[in-house]
């Protein structure tokens, strides 16, 4: 009996050890302390990483082993280059890039192979006179899920009371298929232009969003929809129910059927509590809204995720992080409680304070790529200095509705963090193994930050996995920038003594 329990402990523990596996990367001693990067992602067995600082580019190429193969200076890219972005395929990459001659701004696109040499020389996608906007980080794009469409978008807010947007639509091989300028009115003192998207037919869809004079909630929404190879911008007011107030608008396609889901947190009053979830799906296919409703959390829920904070204030700083479409219509949508404090300094402020000092600013700003909305998250949008700011990342609330906005289930996956000066390490990672969805992110055991692996099944059960095999010790992990290369294979930065290293693990 003692033979046969020590073989199923020995074949357990084997099963195990090959469930999950993790290698790292050396620190390169050539990266410079102020240096910035991107995981470009996986091309014919090759990571790709492209690291930048002080006009200085340069592409890192690691093996399946994660030893660095080879690390070269991209001569290509002059020293006004800005906006530098990636899209990767199994066996190629773009980068798309923005640089400023004279008074021209140049878009621009170079198709890199699986070692991250250019294939043939760059590709001008479109140009701006600067002469013409207020700043020169004026090209955004966003690419459809199955990478199929690529749209770049360019909005000059010169004139207040009409914004100006132009996009240009180009399919896997930037073969261009439509190009279309449209001026979007403006009237409203206290309106703004967010969550760009484009589904895999091609057709562009965002928002704009409309608050009251002197309010800072939002008051209207209408879904601004330019069909693939038309020029012609369709308005749809949506509709929302009297007597409750927006903040955050988020816009998702769901492919599997030609729906738009709009969502945003909502309350009762004008800077009140956090209710619950609106949401509203527009039928693209029939050109007509399917439905608007509510959904309010009840107090189980609250209790759930509230944290340090009371029941009737438990998602006040929440805020949606992302939405996942299901085939059946439904979906699923994750927010996290999120917020700073700042030594010194006694402004109390929430989240209505941090949308009033970002997107009614009439800058332009929050028609950035990176969140597509300016104020996405506080830690990007606070109104303020300090010398010393402490950023927060606590409780992890997903939520399940069915196609008809019925809430299925609710979950929290309960952490609490905090950093100073930088937010790099705290918040998450979010992997989809097919299965479950799962989370990553660090825990403070014995003073030491340790990556720690949450999962949620399809019906809503938390799976506390125990912690992840291979931790080296020493590795600070950054999840929040962990990006997925694989179908069970991601790659999480982290810093080995102030030096970047990079983590693939695999389950």
């Amino acid at each position: 009996m003692k033979k046969i329990l020590c073989a199923i402990f020995f074949l357990i523990t084997t099963i195990t050890s090959y469930t999950q596996s993790i290698v790292y990367s050396e620190p390169d001693n050539a990266d410079a302390r102020d240096m910035s990067f991107d995981i470009i992602g996986k091309m014919n067995g090759n990571i790709l990483v492209y690291k930048t600082t002080s006009n200085q580019h340069y592409i890192c190429v690691l093996d399946a082993e994660m030893k660095q193969l080879d690390r070269f200076k991209l001569d290509y890219l002059t020293d006004r280059v800005f906006n530098v972005d990636f899209i990767a395929y199994q066996d190629f990459a773009y980068m798309f890039y923005q640089y400023q001659k004279r008074s021209i701004i140049y878009c621009m696109a170079v198709k890199l192979d699986a070692n991250g040499k250019k294939v043939g020389e760059p590709m001008q996608l479109d140009t701006t006179d600067s002469r013409d906007v207020q700043n020169n980080k004026i090209y955004s794009f966003v690419q459809s899920a199955d990478k199929q469409k690529i749209q770049f978008f360019k909005v000059n807010t010169y004139n207040d009371k009409v914004h100006q947007i132009t996009t240009i639509l180009f399919d896997k091989n930037l073969t261009l298929i439509s190009k279309s300028t449209e001026a979007v009115a403006m009237k409203e003192r206290n309106s703004f232009l967010t969550a760009f998207e484009v589904d895999n037919k091609g057709n562009f869809a965002f928002i704009k969003a409309v608050g009251k004079s002197g309010d800072d909630n939002i008051s209207q929404i209408v879904l601004i929809v330019k069909e693939a190879e038309t020029s012609v911008f369709n308005y749809h007011n949506i509709s929302k129910a009297e007597g409750i107030f927006l903040d955050e608008i988020k816009l998702k396609v769901n492919n599997s059927n030609g729906q738009y889901i709009i969502t945003s947190f909502y309350s009762n009053k004008r800077r009140g509590d956090v209710q619950g979830i609106f949401v509203s799906i527009w039928d693209n296919n029939l050109n007509k809204e399917k439905l608007s409703s509510t959904v309010a959390f009840d107090n189980d829920f609250r209790n759930d995720a509230k944290g340090d904070a009371g029941t009737k204030t438990a998602f006040n700083d929440f805020f949606i992080k992302d939405i996942i479409t299901k085939k059946d219509g439904g979906f699923l949508l994750t927010s996290q409680c999120e917020y700073t404090t700042s030594r010194g300094n006694n402004n109390n402020l929430n989240r209505w304070d941090y949308m009033n000092n970002s997107a009614y600013s009439g800058t332009g700003s929050y028609y950035s790529f990176g969140s597509n909305n300016y104020y996405a998250s506080p830690w990007n949008r606070y109104g303020y200095n300090s010398n010393v700011t402490r950023y927060y990342a606590d409780n992890i609330a997903i939520i399940s509705l069915d196609s008809t906005a019925k809430m299925q289930w609710s979950n929290v996956i309960h952490k609490s963090q905090f950093d100073d000066i930088t937010e790099a390490h705290i918040g998450f990672g979010m992997f989809n193994a097919g299965n479950q969805l799962k989370f990553l992110f660090n825990k403070i055991e014995k003073r030491q930050q340790i990556l720690n692996e949450q999962s949620i099944t399809p019906d809503g059960q938390i799976i506390r996995s125990s912690t992840l095999h291979g931790l080296d010790k020493g590795y600070e992990f950054m999840p929040r920038n962990a990006k997925q290369v694989g179908a069970r294979q991601i790659i999480v930065p982290c810093m080995l003594r102030s030096f970047l290293c990079f983590a693939k693990i695999d389950y």
